[in-house]
Parts: C-alpha cells; sequence; structure tokens
C-alpha cells in the first residue's frame, strides 16, 4: 500500500467519522464514506488505541490490517475506509483477523463480486 491510499490528515479522519457510515464485528469497527476528490482508487485508515497494548503489539495490528487491504482487489473504487481496533482483536491470528475484515466488508457492500 503506497503512502496516497493513506489516509494521514486529522481532517480526513474526522471527515469519515462524522459523515460515513458504520459497521462493527466484535472486534474491529469500520467506518467508509465515497472520496470528496472523487479518485479511482480506496484510502486507509487505521485506528488503535494506547489500550490495545505497547506500540510492538500495536504496530503488528497496523501492518496485518494494511496487507489485507493491499491484497483486496475485489473493493468497489472511490472510498475512504477507516478500521478501528478494538481489545479482542489481539487475539486473532492473521486468517482470523482477514476473516473479520471481509465479513465487514461484504456487510457496507463494498465488494465488487459477491462470493
Amino acid at each position: 500500500m503506497n503512502k496516497k491510499q493513506r489516509l494521514r490528515k486529522n481532517s480526513d479522519f474526522r471527515r469519515v467519522y462524522n459523515r460515513g457510515k458504520s459497521l462493527a464485528s466484535f472486534s474491529l469497527v469500520l467506518y467508509y464514506y465515497p472520496n470528496k476528490e472523487n479518485i479511482d482508487y480506496n484510502r486507509f485508515g487505521f485506528s488503535i488505541s494506547k489500550k490495545i497494548g505497547k506500540a510492538v503489539v500495536r504496530n503488528k495490528l497496523k501492518r496485518r490490517l494494511r496487507e489485507i487491504m493491499r491484497l483486496k482487489t475485489d473493493l468497489k473504487k472511490g472510498y475512504d475506509l477507516v478500521i478501528i481496533v478494538r481489545r479482542p482483536a489481539v487475539n486473532l491470528d492473521y486468517a482470523e483477523l482477514r476473516g473479520e475484515v471481509d465479513k465487514l466488508l461484504k456487510r457496507a457492500g463494498l465488494l465488487e463480486k459477491e462470493g
């Protein structure tokens, strides 16, 4: 995932939180909102509280989530997405985390092909 695909500004996060829709699972919360610039790619942001664990744990979760989103080729284009990590995600392995993300994206209708 390159830098142009990341949400970095606080204003971008706030726009997605305030105007976007949200879905939650046991370990993740997904916020999504159409890009204001009408760009043809998705941008991602990840939010992990210090309550989750030390920096090593938080960075590991962010690396896993970035890789999961990088490999998602069946996403609809033109959305800003923010994933908030909850405490139970610390105990999930990569496959379980990917499954949680897939379930949320499917419920949000952000997958181009269902199945």
